[in-house]
């Protein structure tokens, strides 16, 4: 295999892993912390506590975030200058770097700093318009990086 291939081969697996990342923080991580009393028999954390959880997961997620963009802005960037890319790449890297640094970079931090504020801060409605902001992020980030990762694996396909 040579060097471009391989390329190639780990940009398609940390898009897919990364996709997979928010799919499974998104659907599973937050389904069973959000609902720890059903696999704990009775209620030991109260959704403040769940949400620092959840909060930590997060900002640990965010450091992957910042990678991830600088690595689709790098390889779509090579790309386009050996012209090796369309419209459905360029928009679907641009979406998932957009969502990516939104994410990373203003509906966590936020979100986090309501956390420091304590209990009280997390039922005001900034909290909750931030909070549902960030789900729809979350989705359409998954959606752009499953866009990215099938354009480019079409891509390479094709090329060959």
């Amino acid at each position: 295999m040579n060097k471009k291939a391989l390329i190639d081969v780990l940009y398609l697996l940390t898009v897919g892993m990364t996709g997979g990342a928010v799919l499974i923080l998104g659907a599973f991580v937050a389904a069973v912390i959000f609902h720890s009393e059903v696999y704990l028999s009775i209620p030991l954390l109260s959704r403040y506590e769940e949400g620092k959880i959840m909060g930590e997961i997060f900002r640990r997620f965010t450091y992957w975030g910042y990678i991830m963009a600088v690595i689709i802005v790098w390889y779509e960037i090579v790309r386009f200058k050996a012209m090796q890319i369309d419209r459905v790449s360029i928009l679907s890297a641009l979406g998932s770097v957009s969502t990516l640094l939104l994410f990373s970079g203003v509906y966590s931090p936020k979100m986090l700093e309501f956390q420091q504020l304590g209990e009280l801060a997390m039922m005001n409605n900034s909290f909750e318009s931030l909070h549902k902001a960030s789900e729809i992020d979350f989705k359409i980030m998954l959606v752009m990086l499953l866009v990215l990762f099938g354009r480019r694996a079409y891509l390479m396909m094709v090329k060959r």
